[in-house]
């Protein structure tokens, strides 16, 4: 992990998991089968929804970097979340690879020549994104702290 880290320091990683995820929203709108983009079925707004959460938590971490704070209870709720959505990046990942292992089942049709190109495209970015999520939960150990759970009940006001 140290070695990534001097390839990808936290501030380039993050930029680098933005461009990630945009162009998986992008992607998520993309029939490999027909080529085309469909904005209308709702089974698409899935993983651009779900993304929120990773672009909240990248802004959470840059803030408490650059702030040079400790982690809180918010945080660490939304890094659990963010753990939930990062199994979500494995099945979309595993569901793409089953789609572009069904190519002989649809040889007799005629598929889009972008078929392969964009699955395999799809594909890394999914493994791509997954490392990046597994860094920054690298950096937020590194920069921002683990989470002890003794100083974390201390910054809680009671009276409030």
């Amino acid at each position: 992990m140290h070695l990534i880290s001097k390839i990808l320091p936290w501030k380039r990683s993050l930029y680098v998991t933005i461009t990630v995820l945009a162009l998986l929203i992008v992607f998520s709108f993309y029939g490999l089968y027909t080529n085309m983009f469909y904005f209308f079925k709702i089974d698409n707004y899935i993983f651009p929804i779900l993304s929120l959460v990773h672009f909240i938590f990248l802004y959470v971490l840059w803030f408490k970097i650059k702030e040079g704070e400790i982690s809180d209870p918010q945080m660490r709720n939304l890094e659990y979340g963010l753990y939930v959505v990062s199994l979500i990046y494995i099945f979309k990942f595993a569901d793409t690879i089953y789609i572009l292992s069904t190519y002989k089942e649809f040889e007799s049709h005629q598929l889009p020549a972008t078929f392969f190109p964009v699955g395999i495209s799809i594909i890394t970015l999914y493994a791509f994104l997954f490392g990046l999520t597994l860094l920054s939960f690298y950096y937020r150990k590194k920069h921002v702290g683990a989470y002890n759970i003794d100083i974390l009940n201390e910054q809680i006001d009671h009276w409030e």
